[in-house]
């Protein structure tokens, strides 16, 4: 791991020069104002490419839970039992944690727009099967192989951004683009309620088919190849054909390809597991998606059965946390980079991954408390604006310490952000689709305030996380340093 610095992490010499060593080969890099550098793109170009991959990484997981208003209409259609159907999430999600960690490398081999365009389209194309799904067994197979692909958003998204953007302007962009992994659960139930209300659970894939065709449309029209590697790979291929001679890659990696392909496979892992800060963040992330995942596939029994809503009003209760994802955004997300600003400037211009630390506190402290909140206005019945409006508090929670944790990633392992981003995904999708699968008999045997409160009293265990790395932080990352 390095240490992003105040200036921003790829620092841009000249576009050619001799090498120093008996390599004669000339050396192909960006220079300080190179247009072809994603750094030095017009803002428009580099916000279009968000948009197209912020909107990528709400469809999946749109797609995660849009269809849980149906679960009891999709149970009885396809003549199984309710906690079977709620297999289909569990399979969706568990996979959307794994893809990134072989998509995440990919991208950092091949580049990142020929990822997102193939594997949306793949995605796009498997809702048509699932909407047609014969049986149980088929609509959660289909839906665990879609999850794979549809993870390409949540994969490359923080690489893509970290391609663009400078440490001093990253976290509001990120913070807007971070909506989407979060915004997908939480308004997929108010659409899918619709649909499943007027129609049937069957076009909740057919409205997922066509968003995401489009999408994949003005990806293939609008989306630039943001990778520097791949980039300067193909300027290296335009001059050896104009000019003749060889050249080589500023920090060419001249191993034979298939090594450095099984080296970036095994890179999110090797992250996940030799980095202590990593690794603790990620069961953080991954108590979070678990709590999340367990409250979202259990708002209809709360609401429908004590509360007497109907579908659609079930669905208006998800625009608690997502009214507190905005109000995050619009609000604390900017003063992460003022913040981390701010500790640079004091440090002579030393910017340090952990001065995106400090406003995780604010999380950490917010989440617990919403849930116990939440679980025993729940238990007892109080009126449901008040359980409502403790789930505002837990999205700005969530927002924030999942907003600050993405970003200490992004400046910990710059070239390879993509990488460590997939390392805490994997952990946080696969506990978050498995955990809501028990959720419903703790409920059942605990109550909600005491099952409930389980989660809060689990979060509440690593709340101290961002305040001791960011004490300690620094001391421990150059203790478990690990070349990639």
């Amino acid at each position: 791991m390095s240490d992003g610095t105040a200036n921003g992490a790829h620092e841009r010499t000249g576009l050619l020069s001799f090498t120093e060593d008996d390599d004669s080969r000339k050396i192909i890099d960006f220079t300080d104002w190179d247009d072809e550098d994603p750094r030095n793109w017009p803002k428009s170009r580099k916000l279009i490419n968000v948009a197209i991959i912020a909107l990528m990484a709400v469809l999946s997981p749109l797609a995660s839970s849009m269809f849980t208003p149906g679960i009891a209409q999709i149970a009885a259609d396809l003549n199984t039992s309710t906690d079977v159907v709620v297999g289909a999430t569990t399979g969706f999600v568990v996979f959307l944690g794994i893809g990134p960690l072989i998509l995440a490398p990919l991208s950092e081999t091949f580049g990142r727009r020929k990822l997102y365009l193939t594997c949306f389209s793949i995605f796009a194309v498997l809702q048509i099967p699932t909407a047609l799904s014969p049986n149980v067994e088929a609509l959660v197979a289909i839906r665990a192989v879609s999850g794979f692909f549809g993870s390409v958003g949540i994969a490359n998204g923080g690489g893509t951004i970290s391609d663009m953007f400078h440490p001093t302007e990253r976290a509001g962009i990120f913070g807007w683009y971070l909506l989407g992994p979060l915004l997908g659960p939480t308004l997929g139930p108010l659409f899918g309620g619709l649909i499943v209300q007027h129609l049937s659970w069957r076009w909740v894939f057919w409205f997922l088919t066509i968003i995401c065709m489009i999408n994949t449309a003005l990806g293939f029209l609008f989306l630039k190849e943001s990778y520097a590697p791949t980039i300067l790979e193909t300027r290296k291929q335009k001059y050896e054909e104009s000019e003749g001679g060889k050249f080589r890659i500023a920090n060419q990696d001249d191993r034979p390809f298939w090594t450095k392909l099984a080296s970036s496979m095994q890179r999110p892992l090797r992250i996940l597991f030799t980095q202590p800060i990593v690794l603790t963040m990620a069961i953080w992330q991954a108590i979070l998606f678990g709590t999340t995942y367990s409250l979202y596939t259990n708002f209809e029994a709360i609401y429908g059965t004590r509360y007497g809503f109907s579908s659609t009003q079930v669905g208006l209760v998800y625009l608690g946390p997502g009214l507190g994802f905005f109000i995050c955004v619009w609000f604390l997300v900017p003063k992460i980079d003022s913040i981390y600003n701010h500790l640079s400037r004091k440090h002579d211009n030393d910017g340090k991954p952990e001065y995106r630390l400090p406003l995780a506190n604010v999380g950490a402290v917010l989440i617990p408390v919403s849930l116990l909140w939440f679980a025993w206005t729940v238990e007892y019945r109080a009126h449901w604006s008040v359980t409502v409006l403790s789930t505002v508090f837990f999205g700005l929670g969530q927002i924030t310490v999942l907003n600050t944790v993405q970003n200490y990633y992004i400046d910990s392992f710059q070239k390879y952000a993509a990488s460590a981003i997939a390392a805490g995904a994997v952990f946080r999708s696969i506990v978050g689709g498995i955990v809501p699968i028990f959720a419903p008999a703790i409920f059942k045997n605990a109550g909600y305030g005491w099952g409930i409160s389980v989660f809060a009293f689990t979060s509440m265990a690593l709340s101290p996380a961002p305040l001791l790395f960011y004490i300690y932080g620094a001391r421990i990352r150059e203790r478990f340093a690990i070349e990639l």
